[in-house]
């Protein structure tokens, strides 16, 4: 009983202290920071980077990373195409969940900035590919 009480306290401290060597269980497998992100990139589409990112998330500031990847993805989709007027109100958008979360203390909250931005990404990756079918 005790040994599994160890493991569950390891595992407890590796999700909540990432760094970029230490791994964590993300896809069924134990995966660096570095290695999650690489998969983010290869993903074949917006929504599956997403989806990666809520498979893996640690709900730290380690998100900031994964989110970034999961923006980088999605904005491949519209970001070349969109008109100055559309670039801003997308960038007041990304403005905004920087802002919604500031003035709290804690790395959960850096991880909801991080999720409310990539989520903005989707929803204008989104918007793109239905409008170019």
């Amino acid at each position: 009983m005790h040994f599994r009480s160890g493991l569950v306290a390891l595992a407890v401290i590796s999700v909540l202290g990432p760094t970029p060597t230490s791994a964590v269980v993300c896809l069924s497998k134990s995966m660096t920071m570095d290695e999650i992100i690489e998969v983010i990139g290869a993903a074949p589409s917006c929504e599956r980077a997403m989806k990666i990112f809520q498979d893996c998330q640690m709900s730290t500031s380690g998100d900031i990373h994964l989110g970034e990847a999961v923006e980088k993805k999605c904005e491949a989709d519209f970001l070349a195409r969109l008109k100055p007027p559309r670039k801003a109100a997308y960038q007041r958008e990304m403005d905004s969940c920087d802002r919604k979360y500031r003035n709290e203390s804690g790395t959960m909250y850096r991880s909801f900035t991080a999720f409310c931005r990539a989520e903005a990404a989707q929803r204008y990756s989104q918007r793109a590919l239905k409008s170019a079918r």
